[in-house]
């Protein structure tokens, strides 16, 4: 048996994603163990993923979003190794995983986290590395799919929990880069990300709050993490412009009687105002 289905665990963190979940790990055998993070109490994903006969582990969790369910997972990996996946991942199987652990050791498990490279995602959502490297150092890698050495994970203090959604996979690689981990890509490794399509709803109008639920998170994240990273002053300083910009929107959109598009930006606003106070990340999908 290959070294690596003893040494990598696989964690899948869910919301209510139980279709993507399924096809997710279908191709991925019963010689690795997979940790299922449900942020949800829906229990029949249980029921579902024993009939499929794999090692596989579900721990149910508030939401308290992504970090905190990876988080979550660490507590419950005794392998050397765990490999971080959305559900809506593809081309997901044991080759790549095993490709993973290979790379791995070959740095001498001197990295932060390791990333695919990806097939059909524009430069602005997923920045890689020059494909003509077969490790391409990085910045950041995409949240989606991460390989980490469980102990160089616990020395940068795992994800801040602070997060709910967005930037926290930029922050833990921001501050791994501090303490001389760096960040790769394997760029021999291709994957698919359908993004945005890991939450399951029920209808338009839940779709439509899921929608907002991001937009308020992605700039409440944006400012957090500039926070961290550059301080407060300096952050309110760079967010100036779009501060300006959303407010504009909002004006615009009062006069014109556009109310879709008023209450859109006045989501923005809320974000943005509630991460300049060092409001928690509070906004869950029955706020809206």
């Amino acid at each position: 048996m290959n070294n690596s289905y003893k040494e990598v665990t696989v964690v899948v963190v869910s919301h209510r994603g139980k279709k993507k979940v399924l096809n997710l790990i279908k191709n991925i055998s019963n010689n690795f163990k997979i940790i299922v993070v449900e942020n949800s109490y829906d229990k029949s994903i249980e029921n579902e993923l024993s009939d499929l006969n794999k090692n596989i582990q579900v721990v149910f969790s508030e939401n308290n979003g992504y970090g905190s369910a990876i988080n979550l997972a660490r507590k419950n990996i005794n392998t050397k190794y765990f490999f971080v996946l959305n559900p809506d991942m593809r081309k997901i199987d044991d080759k790549l995983i095993n490709v993973f652990y290979d790379s791995a050791n070959e740095l001498n498990n001197n990295f932060g986290a390791l990333g695919p490279r990806f097939e059909n995602v524009s430069e602005k959502s997923h920045k890689q590395s020059n494909i003509n490297e077969k490790y391409g150092q990085i910045e950041s890698i995409s949240g989606s799919a991460m390989f980490f050495c469980s102990e160089v994970f616990d020395k940068n203090r795992g994800f801040d929990e602070n997060f709910f959604l967005y930037f926290e996979e930029t922050d833990y690689c921001f501050r791994s880069n501090k303490n001389n981990f760096k960040i790769y890509q394997v760029n021999s490794q291709k994957v698919y990300h359908d993004i945005g399509t890991s939450v399951e709803t029920k209808n338009e109008e839940e779709l439509s709050k899921l929608k907002s639920l991001y937009s308020w998170h992605f700039i409440w994240s944006k400012f957090y993490y500039y926070r961290k990273r550059y301080g407060k002053l300096t952050a309110v300083i760079l967010f100036l412009p779009a501060l300006l910009r959303i407010i504009f929107r909002i004006c615009l959109n009062t006069i014109s009687g556009n109310k879709v598009t008023k209450s859109k930006y006045q989501i923005r606003l809320n974000g943005l105002i509630n991460s300049i106070k060092n409001n928690k990340s509070f906004k869950r999908i029955e706020d809206f």
